[in-house]
């Protein structure tokens, strides 16, 4: 303590013992990684990815069918091709891709940059365990689970916040409700995803009617 040449100076600064700067420092890291995100983050998160899911889904119709055209039902239920399952792809199957990379390079773009350590883009889970709030990361494909976005603890995607998907409806009815019925595809994702954790309701993010919640 009393050794001169173990201090740090910088014009007109005290001196510093470098050590003690660097407990400053970790310590400020660390309290600023056990947060989650703020209520006024979290609503800004939202309406951010309305934005994205907007301009993804403006963009690929006008490119698809030009401008102010959108596909009606006949369109959307096309069958296009057929997956390594051999089951049927349709019109607005592949339109929802497309859409969903627009979506993802607007979040990478205007949410990462703000919010980088507490944001993921299609983290893979192993299937949730019997107690609610349990998630572990995986590689494996069979029975995992890979919402769209996922709000986490800093640096942490195994401690979820919040999770939402991209949902980019085609025909009339979808349109009006993305959801479906209570027996639907759509609402059993999202129950599937509560089981992940997390201190609100996983939800769906749509082009036409915003955030809405299972």
């Amino acid at each position: 303590m009393r050794n001169p040449s173990c201090y740090t100076t910088a014009p007109g600064e005290e001196p510093v013992l470098p050590w003690v700067s660097r407990a400053v420092e970790t310590a400020r890291t660390l309290a600023t990684l056990k947060e989650f995100l703020e209520e006024a983050d979290l609503r800004l998160v939202e309406n951010l990815l309305i934005e994205c899911a907007k301009e993804a889904d403006f963009q690929i119709n006008e490119r698809e069918y030009g401008e102010g055209k959108t596909p009606d039902d006949a369109e959307c239920d096309r069958v296009v091709g057929y997956d390594e399952k051999g089951k049927k792809v349709t019109r607005a199957m592949e339109l929802g891709t497309m859409k969903h990379e627009v979506a993802f390079a607007c979040v990478k773009q205007r949410l990462l940059t703000r919010f980088p350590e507490n944001i993921s883009i299609e983290p893979r889970y192993a299937p949730p365990g019997p107690t609610p709030g349990q998630s572990v990361l995986t590689d494996q494909w069979t029975g995992s689970l890979k919402p769209d976005i996922v709000l986490h603890f800093a640096r942490n995607p195994t401690r979820v916040q919040c999770i939402f998907d991209f949902k980019f409806p085609c025909t009339l009815a979808s349109k009006s409700n993305p959801l479906g019925p209570k027996t639907s595809d759509v609402r059993a994702q999202l129950e599937k995803y509560d089981k992940l954790g997390g201190n609100c309701p996983s939800g769906i993010v749509t082009p036409q009617l915003g955030v809405n919640h299972e």
